[in-house]
């Protein structure tokens, strides 16, 4: 059984989430300046060396290459957040597309399906 976040991690997660929304919003990583990113969650491992990005990009265009591209930028990504979020050690960030907004719809679907 995993424990909750502490209140701590909550804290962090959504500064690494202000500071990445911050750089998708400015375009300074080439090939997505054209895209608009929407970073839903950050979830910091207890450690704070490790931490997981779940975007989305607007429209759902794009989901197949985004992972990749950001990827590659990782060090840029990491030293960014370093400048941004004051932290001890910067955490490894490793990024998720996320799935929660088709669910999201999915369901939406299932229930106005239901009422007519």
């Amino acid at each position: 059984m995993k424990k909750a976040p502490t209140q701590r991690q909550l804290k962090v997660g959504e500064l690494l989430r202000h500071a990445l929304s911050k750089l998708f919003m400015r375009g300074e990583i080439p090939y997505l300046d054209h895209i608009s990113i929407t970073v839903s969650e950050v979830r910091i491992s207890p450690d704070m060396k490790n931490a997981t990005a779940y975007i989305f990009p607007l429209g759902g265009k794009h989901v197949d290459g985004l992972v990749p591209i950001l990827r590659e930028y990782e060090g840029f990504i990491r030293t960014y957040l370093a400048k941004e979020v004051y932290m001890r050690h910067a955490p490894r960030i490793s990024f998720k597309i996320d799935t929660s907004f088709e669910q999201a719809a999915r369901i939406d679907d299932l229930l106005r399906e239901a009422l007519v």
